[in-house]
């Protein structure tokens, strides 16, 4: 089985980076798996990932603490903060907590950083499978530029493959569905990681359970598309995503040039989704404990664009908090559709590089039965009419217009499609033949 094929529809999940940063709980994970299987399961969503630093005990915010100690085991892995995760006392690591997720119907994931911890690399501990300890297989200038935890792993050095191996063999035992890894673009002084990738790679296919692998490259270079296609179910496109317009603003652009690789089985991704109650103990993105900056017509937007484009979607607000605005726009049917059915996304309206001086933008994907997905944006500061002809669509003959987040018919069009949108917002439309 191809690893295309455990996420051929864009992932759709919770993490707890927006809301908790390096400091979520047991106890928070549970309650916001309990949200989703009562709430959101029925529309398709299932992971419910735990983002970094899981094994410091004593994170306290999104702010990296250099040089802290971490739980590892006698292998050189790291395992979990029992102090923050008690169900992994005993040596049982994240297989009481993904059981207790998978009790629910839904998936299980976590958050690692490329490479050997550092700690295990200066005791030189060994690795499970081989007579090469950790100091064997360390690169100590391959380092992420801002966080201490880890050495990179050189692949050319015995034992690299086998501590990789025991890794996700690792992962495998606790039940993990999802990893999400971090730090593994090129860097400017250290080079490229892709070999690191490649060893990544092989131990999940090798593992024996089948799990969804996230890359975070921050931002991703476009050159690697193609590689990240063949090693990854998903990538960031971008560097952490927060509620700040100019930030939603520049998504267009990468949109543009990434949609291309959009395809079954390996997704752009356009990150986490900054909604409802987040930074509660994340004091990223220039804001500390707050409900979401983005006005409702940018959050409807977001929404817009993330699924035209056929992103993966991770909630990463405190779900528990949700109010009734917030769970609509996580769980339109008919909106999810355009992302989990949708195929061939692609901008049909837009200026290159002239985005801020053509505010009218529009993107369009094939629907199911002869149907056309379209999306409307209005990227200026004036109310704008927004529109696309069927020769810009690639359609012809009259068509029935139904209106995605509405759920309602919107008429009939006959050679175009038009709607007069709020600064900074959007339509997000179905054309259809009558019927």
């Amino acid at each position: 089985m191809n690893h295309s094929d455990w996420a051929a529809k864009p992932p759709l999940g919770w993490n707890s980076w927006d809301c908790y940063g390096a400091a979520v709980r047991e106890d928070e994970v549970r309650a916001n798996a309990d949200y989703m299987a009562a709430k959101l399961k029925a529309f398709g969503w299932e992971y419910v990932v735990v983002d970094i630093q899981w094994s410091e005990s004593g994170a306290v915010s999104s702010r990296y603490r250099k040089y802290v100690p971490l739980e590892t085991d006698e292998w050189s892995r790291l395992v979990p903060a029992v102090n923050r995760f008690p169900s992994a006392a005993g040596g049982a690591g994240f297989e009481p907590l993904a059981a207790y997720v998978h009790g629910l119907g839904l998936k299980f994931g976590i958050h690692i950083m490329r490479g050997v911890p550092r700690q295990a690399v200066h005791a030189a501990t060994p690795i499970l499978g081989t007579t090469s300890t950790a100091r064997d297989i360390a690169h100590p200038n391959s380092i992420c530029p801002w966080n201490t935890d880890m050495y990179g792993v050189d692949p050319e050095a015995e034992g690299s493959q086998a501590y990789y191996d025991s890794l996700f063999a690792l992962y495998a035992e606790w039940g993990v569905d999802f990893v999400k890894v971090d730090d593994i673009e090129a860097s400017r002084l250290y080079g490229s990681h892709r070999d690191e990738l490649a060893l990544i790679r092989r131990a999940i296919d090798r593992c024996g359970r089948p799990m969804a692998l996230s890359l975070s490259p921050g931002p991703a270079p476009l050159e690697n598309g193609g590689d990240y296609a063949r090693s990854a179910d998903m990538w960031r496109i971008t560097d952490d995503f927060w509620d700040k317009w100019e930030l939603l603003l520049d998504m267009f652009d990468r949109c543009e040039r990434w949609y291309p690789f959009v395809g079954e089985g390996h997704w752009p991704d356009c990150d986490m989704l900054p909604l409802g109650h987040i930074g509660i103990r994340q004091v990223d993105g220039d804001g500390a404990d707050r409900l979401t900056r983005f006005t409702r017509d940018e959050q409807r937007t977001m929404m817009s664009l993330w699924s035209i484009f056929r992103s993966p979607l991770f909630m990463g607000g405190e779900l528990r908090d949700n109010d009734e605005w917030t769970l609509g726009l996580l769980t339109n049917p008919e909106v999810l559709a355009v992302g989990q059915g949708g195929s061939r996304p692609r901008p049909v309206s837009v200026g290159r590089r002239g985005l801020r001086s053509r505010p009218g933008v529009a993107w369009a994907s094939d629907g199911p039965v002869g149907s056309t997905y379209v999306a409307l944006f209005n990227l200026g500061e004036s109310a704008l009419e927004v529109g696309a002809t069927w020769a810009e669509l690639g359609i012809s003959g009259a068509r029935s217009v139904r209106d995605l987040w509405a759920r309602t018919d919107a008429g009939r069009a006959e050679d175009r499609v038009s709607a007069t949108l709020p600064p900074h917002g959007s339509a997000l439309l179905s054309l259809s033949r009558p019927g």
